[in-house]
């Protein structure tokens, strides 16, 4: 600004960090198969009632989409993208009618043959019914099947419901593997043969999570039905968020809805499915059915908590979006403390939330923005280097008390 003439001139200076804002982690992005509504077209669900506008109730949506969303806004949920691929094949098949008799894990996965109990409609169809879920890119707003969610940045978690296809579930992993910015939600197969070892598994993957068994919840038209569990899962997932927060476990929580389990997963059968990465859900004391497993699917032990791994991708999502005003900056030291600043002020937020180890932030995390991380040859070649380090709660998976007897009066006083 040019001063001509004598006066008292007041300026804007840009000064001191910008406030960093934490992504939402609590958004879900659905595909299923409805015989109405808009095909390949990612639609914001916010409620029910809405859904059933939009998509149809339990007997129009002739899948396990409708008892998905149902259970996801039941169990807490508030925001989903709910995406159809197309119409369902067998779409006058009925789900399962649930007995009142259960079967045991360990019972070899026959199917049940009293009480009314009949196989459900397999959830993996042929080749064509994966090609829609899997989807075509054909650039802006010809985009199918999973694609369309790559138009959706607030999606966190995706769920594909009852669809249990190997390469379904492997399109769901690597797609979240390739945003970095999302968690996939997976459904085992709902009938088993053989024992629980014998369950299959998904590919290792540290941005998925795989969860035992389908769960029987009431239908209005059909009485009661064996569904996958993903979408109340989901529901868990943004209900444990709202409340705690991303860097609480979704473990040990409530599923709403729940009426009871296709296979009632002991303890000695959870000792061989939890350290495979395979989330049992069981009835607890009390009848409760809960969920009783956090890990993902990942064999690398830094990411073996879904917690974890989503408190990461908050993080680090939340970095880049807020700190966009960096570029094309004047890379020199000013910028350097006004972006360790920045982060720091953040990072201590999230410490302060219980997210992070430690008595004080210097123990939670570090953030490193200066003259080793950025030397000459790397600020002439337009980058700017910032180093981060966190230290995550776990979930406290194993509670040991160790309990010994003491000889009486083996107190001292004076």
């Amino acid at each position: 600004m040019s001063y001509l003439s004598p006066g008292v001139y007041v300026e804007e200076v840009d000064r001191g960090s910008k406030p960093i804002e934490a992504v939402g982690t609590n958004t879900v992005g659905f595909l299923g198969e409805s015989s109405k509504g808009p095909v390949n077209e990612a639609v914001l669900i916010v409620n029910w009632s809405q859904f059933v506008k939009t998509f149809g109730d339990f007997k129009e949506c002739g899948s396990h989409l409708a008892h998905a969303v149902y259970g996801f806004f039941n169990n807490g949920g508030s925001r989903c993208f709910v995406v159809n691929v197309g119409e369902p094949a067998g779409a006058a098949a009925k789900p399962a009618l649930a007995g009142d008799d259960k079967v045991d894990a360990g019972d070899k996965g026959k199917d049940k043959d009293k009480g009314g109990a009949a196989p459900a409609p397999k959830p993996s169809g042929g080749g064509d019914r994966d090609a829609n879920f899997i989807g075509k890119d054909n650039g802006p707003g010809q985009r199918s099947g999973l694609k369309c969610l790559e138009e959706i940045d607030e999606v966190a978690i995706v769920a594909a419901p009852g669809c249990t296809s190997p390469a379904v579930q492997d399109a769901l992993l690597s797609h979240c593997e390739t945003r970095k910015d999302r968690f996939a939600i997976l459904d085992s197969p709902e009938t088993i043969n053989g024992g629980v070892d014998r369950l299959p598994k998904p590919r290792d993957s540290k941005y998925g999570a795989y969860y035992f068994p389908w769960i029987e919840v009431f239908d209005p038209d059909s009485g009661n039905v064996f569904v996958p569990p993903s979408g109340h899962l989901a529901g868990v997932y943004s209900r444990v968020d709202s409340e705690r927060g991303v860097h609480k476990a979704p473990a040990n929580e409530i599923v709403r809805g729940a009426l009871g389990l296709k296979y009632n997963v002991s303890k000695g059968e959870q000792d061989l499915l939890n350290p495979k990465g395979i989330n049992a859900i069981r009835t607890m004391q009390g009848g409760a059915v809960r969920v009783w497993g956090a890990r993902t699917l990942s064999s690398d032990a830094s990411w073996k908590y879904i917690n974890v791994r989503r408190l990461f991708i908050m993080v680090e999502s939340s970095i880049e979006a807020a700190t966009q005003w960096v570029v094309f900056e004047p890379n020199d030291h000013r910028l350097w403390k006004r972006v360790t600043r920045t982060i720091t002020s953040f990072l201590t937020l999230i410490w302060r939330n219980g997210a992070l180890m430690g008595t004080s932030p210097e123990q939670a995390f570090f953030v490193k923005c200066d003259d080793e991380t950025n030397p000459p040859e790397v600020v002439d070649n337009g980058q700017l280097v910032v180093e981060i380090g966190l230290a995550p709660t776990k979930p406290a998976e194993f509670v040991i008390f160790r309990v010994g007897q003491m000889a009486s009066g083996g107190g001292v006083e004076e």
